[in-house]
Protein backbone atom coordinates (compact mmCIF):
# COMPACT_ATOMS: atom_id res chain seq x y z
CA UNK A 1 0.00 0.00 0.00
CA UNK A 2 1.04 3.59 -0.62
CA UNK A 3 0.94 5.13 2.83
CA UNK A 4 1.27 8.84 3.51
CA UNK A 5 1.93 9.93 7.11
CA UNK A 6 0.86 13.51 7.82
CA UNK A 7 2.28 16.13 10.19
CA UNK A 8 5.27 14.32 11.69
CA UNK A 9 6.82 17.70 12.43
CA UNK A 10 10.10 16.43 13.89
CA UNK A 11 10.45 13.29 11.76
CA UNK A 12 10.11 11.24 14.94
CA UNK A 13 8.09 8.23 13.84
CA UNK A 14 10.79 6.60 11.70
CA UNK A 15 13.07 6.54 14.76
CA UNK A 16 10.63 4.49 16.85
CA UNK A 17 10.58 0.66 16.95
CA UNK A 18 6.97 0.47 15.78
CA UNK A 19 7.87 1.94 12.38
CA UNK A 20 9.19 -1.49 11.39
CA UNK A 21 5.56 -2.66 11.22
CA UNK A 22 5.27 -0.77 7.94
CA UNK A 23 7.99 -2.81 6.24
CA UNK A 24 6.79 -3.89 2.83
CA UNK A 25 4.61 -0.83 2.31
CA UNK A 26 5.49 2.25 0.26
CA UNK A 27 5.69 4.89 3.00
CA UNK A 28 6.12 8.67 2.65
CA UNK A 29 6.37 10.88 5.72
CA UNK A 30 5.38 14.54 5.50
CA UNK A 31 6.86 16.88 8.09
CA UNK A 32 5.30 20.11 6.85
CA UNK A 33 1.78 20.96 7.97
CA UNK A 34 -0.50 21.89 5.06
CA UNK A 35 -3.90 23.36 5.99
CA UNK A 36 -5.12 24.00 2.44
CA UNK A 37 -7.41 21.22 1.22
CA UNK A 38 -6.61 21.76 -2.47
CA UNK A 39 -2.88 21.52 -1.85
CA UNK A 40 -3.40 18.45 0.33
CA UNK A 41 -5.44 16.80 -2.42
CA UNK A 42 -2.69 17.44 -4.95
CA UNK A 43 -0.03 16.11 -2.57
CA UNK A 44 -1.85 12.90 -1.72
CA UNK A 45 -3.41 11.95 -5.08
CA UNK A 46 -1.74 8.53 -5.19
CA UNK A 47 -2.14 7.58 -1.53
CA UNK A 48 -4.02 4.42 -0.60
CA UNK A 49 -3.87 5.28 3.09
CA UNK A 50 -3.45 8.45 5.13
CA UNK A 51 -2.02 8.15 8.63
CA UNK A 52 -3.25 10.99 10.83
CA UNK A 53 -1.19 12.51 13.61
CA UNK A 54 -4.05 13.04 16.03
CA UNK A 55 -6.06 16.14 15.05
CA UNK A 56 -3.35 18.16 13.34
CA UNK A 57 -5.06 18.13 9.92
CA UNK A 58 -8.75 18.59 9.16
CA UNK A 59 -10.06 15.78 6.94
CA UNK A 60 -13.19 17.20 5.39
CA UNK A 61 -15.29 16.63 2.31
CA UNK A 62 -13.32 19.27 0.42
CA UNK A 63 -10.31 16.95 0.68
CA UNK A 64 -11.92 13.52 0.58
CA UNK A 65 -13.94 14.30 -2.56
CA UNK A 66 -10.66 14.81 -4.44
CA UNK A 67 -8.73 11.71 -3.38
CA UNK A 68 -10.05 8.96 -5.69
CA UNK A 69 -7.35 6.44 -4.73
CA UNK A 70 -7.78 6.75 -0.97
CA UNK A 71 -9.09 3.64 0.73
CA UNK A 72 -8.12 3.96 4.40
CA UNK A 73 -7.64 6.54 7.15
CA UNK A 74 -5.75 5.11 10.11
CA UNK A 75 -5.48 7.01 13.38
CA UNK A 76 -6.01 6.65 17.12
CA UNK A 77 -8.57 8.07 19.55
CA UNK A 78 -11.39 10.53 18.87
CA UNK A 79 -11.99 11.95 15.41
CA UNK A 80 -13.78 15.35 15.51
CA UNK A 81 -11.42 16.44 12.71
CA UNK A 82 -12.69 13.75 10.31
CA UNK A 83 -15.90 14.03 8.29
CA UNK A 84 -17.06 10.45 8.70
CA UNK A 85 -20.04 10.90 6.36
CA UNK A 86 -17.72 12.15 3.62
CA UNK A 87 -15.46 9.16 4.27
CA UNK A 88 -18.37 6.78 3.82
CA UNK A 89 -19.63 8.57 0.71
CA UNK A 90 -16.16 8.29 -0.83
CA UNK A 91 -15.77 4.64 0.26
CA UNK A 92 -12.91 5.47 2.62
CA UNK A 93 -12.69 3.28 5.71
CA UNK A 94 -11.82 5.07 8.96
CA UNK A 95 -10.06 2.91 11.55
CA UNK A 96 -9.36 4.33 15.00
CA UNK A 97 -8.52 2.46 18.18
CA UNK A 98 -10.49 4.24 20.91
CA UNK A 99 -8.24 2.70 23.64
CA UNK A 100 -11.11 2.55 26.13
CA UNK A 101 -8.98 0.89 28.79
CA UNK A 102 -5.92 3.16 28.88
CA UNK A 103 -5.60 6.83 29.82
CA UNK A 104 -2.96 9.07 28.31
CA UNK A 105 -0.52 9.16 31.19
CA UNK A 106 1.58 11.61 29.19
CA UNK A 107 -1.32 14.10 29.13
CA UNK A 108 -1.95 13.58 32.85
CA UNK A 109 1.72 14.18 33.62
CA UNK A 110 1.66 17.30 31.46
CA UNK A 111 -1.29 18.63 33.44
CA UNK A 112 0.57 18.20 36.72
CA UNK A 113 3.70 19.75 35.20
CA UNK A 114 1.77 22.84 34.11
CA UNK A 115 0.22 23.21 37.56
CA UNK A 116 3.59 22.90 39.27
CA UNK A 117 5.32 25.22 36.82
CA UNK A 118 2.60 27.84 37.14
CA UNK A 119 2.37 27.89 40.93
CA UNK A 120 6.15 27.80 41.41
CA UNK A 121 6.89 30.25 38.56
CA UNK A 122 9.40 27.78 37.11
CA UNK A 123 9.70 29.31 33.61
CA UNK A 124 10.10 32.82 35.02
CA UNK A 125 12.57 31.74 37.70
CA UNK A 126 14.66 29.82 35.15
CA UNK A 127 14.65 32.84 32.83
CA UNK A 128 15.76 35.03 35.74
CA UNK A 129 18.77 32.81 36.42
CA UNK A 130 19.73 32.90 32.73
CA UNK A 131 19.48 36.69 32.83
CA UNK A 132 21.83 36.80 35.83
CA UNK A 133 19.26 38.28 38.21
CA UNK A 134 18.69 35.26 40.51
CA UNK A 135 15.19 35.02 42.07
CA UNK A 136 12.37 37.04 40.48
CA UNK A 137 9.46 36.47 42.86
CA UNK A 138 7.71 34.15 45.30
CA UNK A 139 5.69 31.13 44.21
CA UNK A 140 2.86 29.26 45.91
CA UNK A 141 2.69 25.80 47.55
CA UNK A 142 0.27 23.21 46.15
CA UNK A 143 -0.21 21.07 49.25
CA UNK A 144 -3.65 21.76 50.68
CA UNK A 145 -4.87 23.60 47.57
CA UNK A 146 -8.22 22.56 46.07
CA UNK A 147 -7.93 21.09 42.59
CA UNK A 148 -11.15 20.98 40.59
CA UNK A 149 -11.16 18.44 37.77
CA UNK A 150 -13.87 19.06 35.19
CA UNK A 151 -14.58 15.65 33.70
CA UNK A 152 -14.62 12.19 35.21
CA UNK A 153 -12.66 10.08 32.76
CA UNK A 154 -9.38 8.23 32.57
CA UNK A 155 -7.04 11.23 32.31
CA UNK A 156 -8.82 13.12 35.09
CA UNK A 157 -8.49 10.03 37.27
CA UNK A 158 -4.75 9.85 36.65
CA UNK A 159 -4.34 13.57 37.42
CA UNK A 160 -6.31 13.09 40.65
CA UNK A 161 -3.96 10.29 41.68
CA UNK A 162 -0.88 12.46 41.07
CA UNK A 163 -2.41 15.46 42.84
CA UNK A 164 -3.40 13.50 45.94
CA UNK A 165 0.16 12.18 46.15
CA UNK A 166 1.43 15.73 46.74
CA UNK A 167 -1.30 16.56 49.23
CA UNK A 168 -3.85 18.40 47.11
CA UNK A 169 -7.57 18.37 47.90
CA UNK A 170 -9.28 17.00 44.78
CA UNK A 171 -12.91 17.26 43.76
CA UNK A 172 -14.78 16.80 40.48
CA UNK A 173 -17.45 18.28 38.29
CA UNK A 174 -18.79 16.60 35.17
CA UNK A 175 -21.93 15.82 33.20
CA UNK A 176 -24.84 14.38 35.12
CA UNK A 177 -23.80 10.87 34.14
CA UNK A 178 -20.17 11.59 35.05
CA UNK A 179 -21.12 12.93 38.46
CA UNK A 180 -23.29 9.89 39.09
CA UNK A 181 -20.36 7.58 38.34
CA UNK A 182 -18.05 9.65 40.55
CA UNK A 183 -20.50 9.55 43.45
CA UNK A 184 -20.93 5.80 42.99
CA UNK A 185 -17.13 5.47 43.13
CA UNK A 186 -17.06 7.39 46.40
CA UNK A 187 -14.99 10.36 45.19
CA UNK A 188 -15.56 13.97 46.17
CA UNK A 189 -17.96 15.80 43.84
CA UNK A 190 -18.65 19.53 44.14
CA UNK A 191 -22.17 20.29 45.40
CA UNK A 192 -22.82 22.63 42.48
CA UNK A 193 -21.20 24.09 39.38
CA UNK A 194 -21.02 27.42 41.14
CA UNK A 195 -19.17 25.95 44.12
CA UNK A 196 -16.81 24.09 41.81
CA UNK A 197 -15.66 27.21 39.98
CA UNK A 198 -15.76 29.63 42.91
CA UNK A 199 -13.97 27.45 45.46
CA UNK A 200 -11.29 25.71 43.38
CA UNK A 201 -7.77 27.14 43.51
CA UNK A 202 -7.15 25.32 40.22
CA UNK A 203 -9.65 24.16 37.60
CA UNK A 204 -8.35 21.64 35.04
CA UNK A 205 -10.40 20.56 32.02
CA UNK A 206 -10.53 16.90 31.00
CA UNK A 207 -13.44 16.58 28.58
CA UNK A 208 -13.73 15.34 25.03
CA UNK A 209 -14.61 18.00 22.47
CA UNK A 210 -17.83 17.16 20.64
CA UNK A 211 -20.84 19.24 19.59
CA UNK A 212 -22.42 18.96 23.04
CA UNK A 213 -19.29 20.16 24.84
CA UNK A 214 -18.15 22.94 22.50
CA UNK A 215 -18.23 26.22 24.44
CA UNK A 216 -19.08 24.34 27.64
CA UNK A 217 -17.00 26.70 29.79
CA UNK A 218 -18.68 30.10 29.81
CA UNK A 219 -17.81 33.65 30.78
CA UNK A 220 -19.93 33.22 33.92
CA UNK A 221 -17.84 30.19 34.92
CA UNK A 222 -14.57 32.11 34.65
CA UNK A 223 -16.04 35.14 36.39
CA UNK A 224 -16.84 32.95 39.40
CA UNK A 225 -13.22 31.83 39.83
CA UNK A 226 -11.35 33.43 42.70
CA UNK A 227 -8.59 35.99 42.03
CA UNK A 228 -5.27 34.32 41.13
CA UNK A 229 -7.00 30.98 40.49
CA UNK A 230 -5.46 28.89 37.74
CA UNK A 231 -7.33 27.48 34.74
CA UNK A 232 -5.55 24.56 33.06
CA UNK A 233 -6.52 23.26 29.63
CA UNK A 234 -4.70 20.26 28.18
CA UNK A 235 -7.86 18.97 26.49
CA UNK A 236 -9.23 21.12 23.66
CA UNK A 237 -9.48 24.88 23.22
CA UNK A 238 -13.03 24.62 21.86
CA UNK A 239 -14.31 23.58 25.28
CA UNK A 240 -14.06 27.25 26.27
CA UNK A 241 -16.43 29.72 24.60
CA UNK A 242 -14.53 31.80 22.01
CA UNK A 243 -12.59 34.76 23.35
CA UNK A 244 -13.66 34.56 26.97
CA UNK A 245 -10.39 33.24 28.37
CA UNK A 246 -8.47 35.95 26.53
CA UNK A 247 -10.87 38.58 27.91
CA UNK A 248 -10.49 37.32 31.47
CA UNK A 249 -6.71 37.11 31.21
CA UNK A 250 -6.56 40.69 29.93
CA UNK A 251 -8.15 41.80 33.22
CA UNK A 252 -5.15 40.38 35.08
CA UNK A 253 -7.32 38.53 37.59
CA UNK A 254 -6.89 34.90 36.55
CA UNK A 255 -3.90 32.75 35.67
CA UNK A 256 -3.96 30.09 32.95
CA UNK A 257 -1.84 27.20 31.71
CA UNK A 258 -2.84 26.17 28.20
CA UNK A 259 -1.51 23.47 25.89
CA UNK A 260 -4.26 23.85 23.26
CA UNK A 261 -5.40 26.70 21.02
CA UNK A 262 -8.29 27.60 18.71
CA UNK A 263 -6.03 27.33 15.67
CA UNK A 264 -2.99 25.08 15.62
CA UNK A 265 -0.15 25.42 15.09
CA UNK A 266 -0.54 28.77 16.89
CA UNK A 267 2.20 30.98 15.47
CA UNK A 268 0.86 34.41 16.47
CA UNK A 269 3.54 35.95 18.69
CA UNK A 270 1.06 38.67 19.72
CA UNK A 271 -1.65 36.31 20.98
CA UNK A 272 -2.40 37.25 24.58
CA UNK A 273 -2.18 33.60 25.61
CA UNK A 274 1.42 33.60 24.39
CA UNK A 275 2.42 37.00 25.80
CA UNK A 276 0.59 37.67 29.07
CA UNK A 277 2.69 37.09 32.22
CA UNK A 278 -0.22 35.28 33.88
CA UNK A 279 -0.26 32.57 31.19
CA UNK A 280 1.99 29.55 30.74
CA UNK A 281 1.52 28.38 27.15
CA UNK A 282 2.90 25.19 25.60
CA UNK A 283 2.48 23.96 21.97
CA UNK A 284 0.06 21.02 22.37
CA UNK A 285 2.64 18.61 23.73
CA UNK A 286 0.45 16.89 26.30
CA UNK A 287 0.56 13.57 24.43
CA UNK A 288 3.84 14.17 22.59
CA UNK A 289 6.39 11.87 24.19
CA UNK A 290 8.41 9.09 22.58
CA UNK A 291 6.64 6.51 24.75
CA UNK A 292 3.15 7.77 23.93
CA UNK A 293 3.85 8.02 20.20
CA UNK A 294 5.29 4.50 20.15
CA UNK A 295 2.10 3.17 21.76
CA UNK A 296 -0.26 5.17 19.55
CA UNK A 297 1.39 4.52 16.22
CA UNK A 298 1.94 0.85 16.94
CA UNK A 299 -1.88 0.63 17.06
CA UNK A 300 -2.21 2.74 13.92
CA UNK A 301 0.17 0.50 11.96
CA UNK A 302 -1.61 -2.62 13.22
CA UNK A 303 -4.81 -1.21 11.71
CA UNK A 304 -3.08 -0.74 8.36
CA UNK A 305 -1.72 -4.28 8.32
CA UNK A 306 -5.07 -5.70 9.37
CA UNK A 307 -6.71 -3.88 6.47
CA UNK A 308 -4.03 -5.06 4.05
CA UNK A 309 -4.58 -8.65 5.17
CA UNK A 310 -8.33 -8.40 4.59
CA UNK A 311 -9.44 -8.31 8.23
CA UNK A 312 -9.71 -4.64 9.28
CA UNK A 313 -10.00 -3.71 12.96
CA UNK A 314 -11.33 -0.74 14.93
CA UNK A 315 -13.65 0.29 12.09
CA UNK A 316 -15.63 3.48 12.67
CA UNK A 317 -17.71 3.20 9.48
CA UNK A 318 -17.76 -0.60 8.88
CA UNK A 319 -20.40 -0.24 6.18
CA UNK A 320 -17.61 0.82 3.82
CA UNK A 321 -15.83 -2.50 4.30
CA UNK A 322 -19.04 -4.53 4.22
CA UNK A 323 -19.94 -2.99 0.89
CA UNK A 324 -16.56 -3.93 -0.57
CA UNK A 325 -16.60 -7.64 0.29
Amino acid sequence: MKIHILDDWFDTLATLPSFAKLAGHDVTVFKEHEPDAAKLAARHQDADCLVLFRERTLIGADLLDHLPNLKLLSQRSVYPHVDVQACTRNKVLLCSNMHSDTPSYAAAEMTLALILASFRQIPQQAASVRAGTWQMGVGRTLRGRKLGLYGYGRIAGAVAEYARAIGMDVWFWASGAGRARAIADGVNVAPSREAFFSQSDIVSLHIRLKPATRGLITADDLAMMMPRALLVNTSRSGLIAPGILETEIAKGRLHAAVDVFDSEPMLDKNNILATHPNVLATPHIGYVTEDELEMQFSDIYDQINAYASGAPIHMINPEVWQASV
